[in-house]
């Protein structure tokens, strides 16, 4: 089966620093940030605890609007593939650098997490979409309803009647 492969990558996690947007010389925005993701396990001699954290970089085109959401600290669900990248840095020497380039990313949390696109969402949970990332989803076969939801519910978002249409990404 050596012509088939996959290239996905699913993180819930924190985010490390606020969202920063930059458009490329054609004006397509690029919207950079990092996650960071922990794992937790018990040391087998001396039976302590231990966590250790992963930052991933994430880059994702065409949703300029929603890097005013994405805060240093917001939980987020982030869905996409890896991609490397070489450049030459200024002394000349080639670098490497592997980003997630996400797909979807969802704001989790719930009313209590502050302001922001997750606040004012009614229920246990709230999540803000970006679907714009994605301008194939219908043509490929689309994985729109396989996609987890973090308040549970349908497009509309609590007693409020606001859909996923109101939302400004």
């Amino acid at each position: 089966m050596a012509s088939r492969s996959v290239n996905k990558v699913i993180l819930i996690g924190h985010l490390g620093r606020d969202a920063e947007t930059k458009f490329t010389p054609s004006g397509a925005a690029a919207t950079r940030f990092s996650v960071a993701t922990s794992r937790r396990w018990q040391d087998k001699q001396s039976g302590e605890w231990k966590e250790d954290t992963n930052w991933t970089n994430v880059v994702l085109w065409r949703s300029e609007n929603l890097a005013n959401y994405l805060l240093k600290g917001k939980q987020v669900y982030v869905e996409g593939r890896l991609q490397t990248r070489s450049y030459d840095d200024k002394d000349g020497k080639k670098v490497y650098a592997t980003e997630v380039i996400a797909d979807d990313v969802v704001l989790l949390g719930s009313r209590a997490d502050g302001e922001g696109a997750s606040a004012g969402m009614g229920g246990g949970g709230g999540s803000a979409r970006s679907s714009a990332a994605r301008p194939s989803a219908g043509a490929a076969g689309g994985s729109g309803g396989s996609m987890p939801a973090a308040g549970g519910g349908d497009d509309d978002i609590g007693p409020m009647g606001i859909s996923d249409d109101d939302v400004p990404f």
